[in-house]
């Protein structure tokens, strides 16, 4: 019987800018205080890019490049490029074009994924088809938001939770065992209302009147958004390992899309996962959207074995959620 062609990741890598938004910082800008954030999120700080002529291609040009430099990969060999973000340079051309055009892959053909949170993991499991398909050898997916270019600093809801940031993955094919093994995703477009950004598409394009409304940054019912994200990040994770017969103790590590960390206690705790399989970097970088599963990827990178049992998981806007299930397919 032939092995089955999977697809594997085979480097990671990331980006942040330097400069840092503390929590002492925010209680100089708005009604809330180090205590407030920590106990409500767990943040303590956030990366911001302040230089107005950069954006989401630029952070995640850098994360590639190093991602490339890591894996001896020539970018002309890359054939694909996803971009996961719900914030891109300008609605078009996509970000992954420009990405491409930055990292001088021009061999590859890009396209950007649209799924807030669960970005990352909707791009994963696109990427991988093409890959088990065979008309892919080399594809780069990459999570990265610059949430900081429509969180209103005003607004001490929102403007506490997000940071900016990038993180890339090259996935490749191969016969061993490992790799990506399957993925549960899921959407509720109900959950519109909750958590948006009201203006700046074609339903209601920019004016005078949606800025001045500020209709242009994130909204978010919190309250309602933390109640969705605590039981359908929980329950697919618990899904994903029912359905591949995964107990607690088979689990290397989950690794949670870093939104709040009552949130991800929530999940761990479904799964019966213990506080040392966790990988949380939530107090360093914040929310960055579709940015944080790669990036605790990248923080954890050296801890990872190859064959070790990862469950990816996330929820974000839309509603969306899912989870991903892949054996590691490298030791540092």
């Amino acid at each position: 019987m032939n092995a089955k062609l999977s697809a594997v990741i085979t480097g990671v890598a990331g980006w942040v800018p330097e400069e840092r938004l503390t929590n002492q910082d925010l209680s100089n800008m708005v009604d809330t205080s180090d205590e407030w954030i920590t106990t409500r999120t767990g943040i303590k700080e956030r990366r911001i890019l302040k230089d107005p002529g950069k954006a989401t291609a630029y952070m995640s040009s850098m994360a590639v490049k190093e991602l490339l430099k890591k894996t001896n990969t020539n970018p002309l060999d890359i054939d694909l490029i996803i971009c996961a973000t719900v914030t891109p340079d300008m609605l078009f051309p996509s970000t992954g074009c420009l990405i491409a055009d930055l990292v001088g892959a021009s061999n590859a053909f890009a396209f950007d994924v649209s799924a807030a949170c669960s970005g990352f993991l909707f791009a994963l499991k696109t990427g991988s088809t093409y890959i088990e398909s065979g008309s892919c050898k080399k594809v780069v997916i990459i999570g990265a938001d610059k949430m900081s270019s429509i969180v209103d600093y005003e607004d001490r809801q929102t403007c506490v939770i997000f940071g900016d940031g990038a993180g890339a993955v090259l996935l490749e094919p191969t016969l061993e065992g490992v790799g990506i093994k399957d993925a549960i995703l899921k959407v509720d477009g109900s959950g519109k209302e909750y958590l948006k950004m009201i203006a700046g598409g074609s339903l209601k394009p920019a004016s005078v009147d949606t800025v001045n409304k500020k209709q242009h940054y994130v909204y978010q019912d919190g309250k309602v958004v933390f109640k969705f994200a605590v039981s359908r990040m929980a329950d697919v994770a618990a899904e994903i390992m029912q359905k591949n017969q995964l107990s607690s103790e088979d689990i290397a590590w989950l690794v949670p899309h870093q939104a709040n960390l009552r949130i991800i206690d929530a999940t761990a705790r479904r799964m019966g996962i213990e506080d040392d399989k966790i990988m949380i970097n939530i107090q360093k970088y914040g929310n960055t959207t579709a940015g944080t599963i790669p990036l605790c990827l990248w923080d954890w990178e050296k801890k990872l074995k190859k064959n070790d049992n990862i469950i990816l998981a996330a929820f974000g806007g839309g509603f969306t959620w899912g989870a991903v299930y892949l054996k590691w397919g490298y030791s540092s």
